[in-house]
C-alpha cells in the first residue's frame, strides 16, 4: 500500500521594521495554490513543490497536497493571514486520515502579529495532530532565523545551500529521501538546533564567491558523510527582524545513536561562524559610484549592473524608492533600464493614456518618501502588459511570477518597468517580458541584493552594489531592537558566542 504523504507550503520573509503588513491578498498576488491545483503549476518547475512533486512520484507515495501558499516579503503577516493558511495545512492534516509523512517548504523567517516563530508554530500544530512517530521534514530558506521549536518538531530541517537560491527543488529532494529512508525503518532521524549569540554571521550566506559560507558548507558536506549524520543545515539568519530568534544557526539531523556527535559537529560550525564573524563579501558603495560606472564604459562588453540592494522587495523593500533613478536622471545617463518600481497609481494613469501617450508622472516614493521623493517629469508610455511571465532561471525555472499591471514607460532616455505587485528583480524576463532586451542596454538596474547575480552576472561587464537608503540597509545602527535577546554580537560586547544561546 502506498506510502500517505502530506505536502504544503507556507513561505515568507518578514522585515518586521516595515510598515507594510501582509494581507491574504499579497498571498494572491504571488501564490496561494490549494490542493491539486498545486500539481499542474508546480510540477516541471525547480520549486521545492516541484521537488516533492517528483519525489512522491519516484517512491509511489499518494501524495495529499493542501495549499502552497508565498508572499513577496514585508511586514508582519496579519492575523487573519497567518490563522487562516495555517488552518488551511493543519485541517487537510486531520481530515486526510492516516499519514505516513508530512513534506513541508518553509521559509524559517516568518513572523505574525501573533507569532514570532510561526513556523515552529506551525510544525508544533501539525505534530500534534499527527502525532510523535511521524516522519515530518521542511526546507528552509538559507536565511532562516531557526528555532529550538522547529528542530523539536521536525525531524529535519533542510536549508537551501546557495544564495542566489537555486537549489530549492534539490533541497526538496534529499528531504523527500529522508523520509523515504524512515518510511522504509531504515531511519529514525531526530533533530537538534544551536543557536549563538550572534545577530549576524556566516557572510550572509553568499555562496557566489569563495568565503565563510562556502567553507561552512564544505564542511558540512563533509559531516553528512559521517555515519549516523543525516543532514547538517546552515542558516545564515535574517537580520532585519525583531524577535528573539533573530541570527545565523546550525541544524543537524541525526540518528538516536549519533547525538553527541551531531551536537560536536553543531558547535564546530557556530565556533567557525563565531572565529570569521567580521569576514563579509559585500561591497555596499554610494549611488554616485553607480553613476561613475555608468559614464566609463570602455572597452568592456555587456551592460553595468546597480543592484539597488537597500530597496531589495526580496528582504521587505518597498520596491518605489526613488534615489537611483533620479541620479540617472539628473547624470542624464543614456540608454537605460530599471527593473522594477512598484506604483500602482501611475500603471492605471498609463494604462488609460495607452502606448505611445506623453504623460506627466509622480513616479515611485510613496510608501515612505522620507527614503526619496517622487520623480516628476513627463515619460512616454512604450509599453502595457499583464506583467505576468514565466522564469527563464536559474532561481525558480519554470514558475511563473506575476508584476500585475505593469507599464514600461521612458523617461529620457531610461526605460522605468512600473509594476502593481512587489517583485525582487532575478530573472531576465522581468525586462525580456515587457519589450525590453537586457544585453542591448548599457545600464541595468535591478532591485535586489544577491538573487539576481544568477541571472545577470553572465550578462554584466560590471556589477556595483549600492546603498540607497532603503528599509533593508546593511547598517544595523538604523533598526531599534526591542524583542531581540541580549546581549548579542555586534550590539553589545559579547566574548562568549554561547552566551544565552538557542540549543535543543
Amino acid at each position: 500500500m502506498a506510502y500517505r504523504v502530506l505536502i504544503a507550503q507556507f513561505m515568507h520573509e518578514t522585515n518586521t521594521f516595515s510598515k507594510l503588513k501582509t494581507t491574504l491578498d499579497d498571498y494572491r498576488r504571488r501564490w496561494l495554490i490549494e490542493g491539486e491545483a498545486m500539481v499542474p503549476h508546480f510540477k516541471g518547475t525547480r520549486n521545492e513543490v516541484g521537488g516533492y512533486i517528483d519525489s512522491a512520484a519516484k517512491y509511489g507515495w499518494e501524495p495529499v497536497f493542501a495549499v502552497a501558499a508565498n508572499a513577496t516579503p514585508s511586514g508582519m503577516l496579519t492575523r487573519e493571514t497567518w490563522e487562516t493558511i495555517r488552518d488551511k495545512i493543519v485541517g487537510a492534516a486531520k481530515t486526510a486520515g492516516k499519514l505516513d509523512a508530512v513534506c513541508l517548504s518553509l521559509h524559517g523567517a516568518m513572523v505574525t502579529e501573533t507569532e514570532d516563530d510561526a513556523e515552529g508554530a506551525l510544525l508544533e500544530a501539525l505534530r500534534g495532530v499527527i502525532g510523535p512517530d511521524v516522519p515530518m521534514v521542511a526546507t528552509l530558506d538559507l536565511h532562516a532565523n531557526a528555532t529550538v521549536r522547529m528542530a523539536k518538531n521536525a525531524n529535519a530541517l533542510v536549508s537551501f545551500r546557495t544564495y542566489p537560491h537555486i537549489d530549492g527543488y534539490d533541497r526538496a529532494v534529499q528531504a523527500a529521501a529522508l523520509v523515504q529512508e524512515a518510511l522504509e525503518g531504515k531511519k529514525t532521524p531526530r533533530c537538534l538546533l544551536s543557536q549563538p549569540a550572534m545577530l549576524e554571521g556566516a557572510d550572509h550566506g553568499r555562496t557566489t564567491q569563495p568565503g565563510l559560507m562556502r567553507d561552512l558548507l564544505a564542511k558540512a558536506d563533509g559531516y553528512e558523510k559521517e555515519p549516523g549524520i543525516n543532514v547538517v543545515s546552515i542558516q545564515a539568519g535574517f537580520t532585519w527582524s525583531d524577535i528573539p530568534y533573530t541570527g545565523p544557526s546550525v541544524a543537524v539531523s541525526h540518528e538516536p545513536s549519533a547525538e553527541a556527535r551531531a551536537k560536536d559537529i553543531a558547535r564546530a560550525l557556530i565556533d567557525e561562524i563565531w572565529r570569521r564573524r567580521d569576514e563579509t563579501t559585500a561591497d555596499y558603495r554610494p549611488i554616485a559610484d553607480g553613476i561613475a560606472a555608468a559614464r566609463t564604459k570602455g572597452d568592456k562588453t555587456g551592460p553595468l549592473v546597480i543592484a539597488d540592494g537597500t530597496d531589495n522587495p526580496g528582504g521587505g523593500g518597498y520596491n518605489d524608492t526613488t534615489p537611483v533613478l533620479q541620479a540617472l536622471i539628473d547624470a542624464r545617463i543614456e540608454n537605460a533600464a530599471i527593473g522594477t518600481i512598484y506604483d500602482p497609481v501611475t500603471v492605471q494613469q498609463a494604462m488609460k493614456a495607452g502606448v505611445g501617450a506623453e504623460i506627466e508622472v509622480v513616479l515611485g516614493g510613496r510608501t515612505d518618501p522620507a527614503m526619496g521623493a517622487p520623480v516628476k517629469g513627463r515619460a512616454i508610455v512604450k509599453m502595457l502588459s499583464d506583467g505576468i511571465f514565466t522564469n527563464d532561471g536559474p532561481m525558480n525555472a519554470g514558475v511563473e511570477s506575476n508584476m500585475g499591471p505593469t507599464a514600461v514607460l521612458r523617461i529620457g532616455s531610461i526605460d522605468v518597468v512600473t509594476i502593481s505587485n512587489r517583485i525582487q528583480t532575478t530573472d531576465l524576463q522581468v525586462f525580456k517580458s515587457q519589450g525590453i532586451d537586457p544585453l542591448a542596454k548599457d545600464v541595468l538596474v535591478v532591485k535586489s541584493v544577491q538573487h539576481f547575480r544568477a541571472a545577470y552576472a553572465p550578462i554584466a561587464r560590471e556589477i556595483v552594489l549600492v546603498d540607497s537608503g532603503g528599509i533593508c540597509s546593511p547598517d544595523i545602527s538604523r533598526l531599534k531592537f526591542t524583542k531581540l535577546r541580549r546581549p548579542i554580537w555586534p550590539l553589545d560586547g559579547v566574548n562568549d558566542p554561547y552566551a544565552g544561546a538557542q540549543r535543543a
